[in-house]
């Protein structure tokens, strides 16, 4: 920060006296969802990285698919937010640590959901790996590697810090899900990532904060989706892409291009001058 800059406003990412988190959403922000990062993503998180800040990803995928983004990127020592806040990882060339994992209560959450659609597909994350399944989800909406189960109590048989439904108007469900103190997001109408009470991006992200030794007053988020709200208000400065829903938008302070206009790229760079 310059001299005559008050300490309380957020730092620039240019300014070399002070190091910077920027959070940032993977699917809707950084990439479309089945897609590699673009060019021009890839060379604004490097300017990032290059001026000596730091990009932690936070997103609502399962660490297995949060690592190649993570990679791709470039990001050799990093940390990584998955599952909404539930799982936090350090990423140090091509291996990882685990330093952080909340569970979820699968076995309540599996039985409202069955009893209100028996034929939902269910999925309880495997840390790293994949997922346990009920039925097989269609290909590219799991990250991971798929193992089938032959009953619904070897969804909950084993700790597991997230669980996705999927279905025809599986968002009907969200708020039978909360009435059992449990965090509940409806991504899409036939989807809903189900994860522990009281964690969120945001939680894991300012013990990521902490651990790094960043002010508070200088950290930024990117995103564009509901899960995405917590980490906008948490962040010291905030960007929300073009295309997010208005509440989403409402809740930054700034609005970057779309996706499709490489808007996350944009939002990193207007941060370097």
């Amino acid at each position: 920060m310059t001299p005559t800059q008050p300490q309380t406003q957020p730092a620039r990412l240019g300014d070399v006296a002070a190091s910077v988190l920027v959070a940032c959403d993977i699917d809707g922000t950084l990439v479309h969802t089945g897609h590699p990062a673009t060019a021009a993503v890839r060379a604004a998180a490097a300017e990032v990285r290059a001026a000596g800040h730091h990009i932690v990803l936070a997103t609502g995928r399962s660490l297995a698919g949060a690592l190649p983004v993570a990679l791709e990127l470039g990001l050799d020592d990093a940390w990584i937010v998955a599952s909404n806040g539930a799982v936090t990882a350090h990423l140090v060339g091509d291996r990882y640590q685990v330093t952080e994992q909340h569970t979820v209560d699968a076995e309540d959450a599996i039985r409202v959901a069955v009893a209100a659609a028996p034929g939902m597909r269910i999925a309880a994350e495997i840390v790293g790996t994949g997922y346990r399944v009920n039925l097989p989800f269609p290909d590219g909406e799991l990250n991971g590697t798929q193992h089938s189960v032959t009953g619904l109590e070897q969804l909950w048989a084993d700790p597991t810090p997230r669980l996705a439904l999927h279905g025809p108007s599986a968002y009907r469900m969200v708020w039978a899900l909360r009435a059992l103190n449990l965090t509940a997001i409806a991504t899409r109408a036939d989807w809903i990532d189900i994860t522990p009470p009281g964690i969120s991006k945001a939680t894991a992200l300012e013990k990521v904060r902490t651990e790094l030794g960043i002010e508070d007053h200088n950290t930024v988020a990117i995103g564009d989706s509901e899960n995405d709200i917590e980490m906008l208000n948490w962040a010291a400065t905030s960007h929300a892409m073009a295309h997010a829903p208005a509440f989403v938008i409402a809740a930054a302070d700034h609005t970057t291009g779309t996706i499709d206009d490489d808007g996350a790229a944009s939002a990193l760079l207007s941060l370097l001058n």
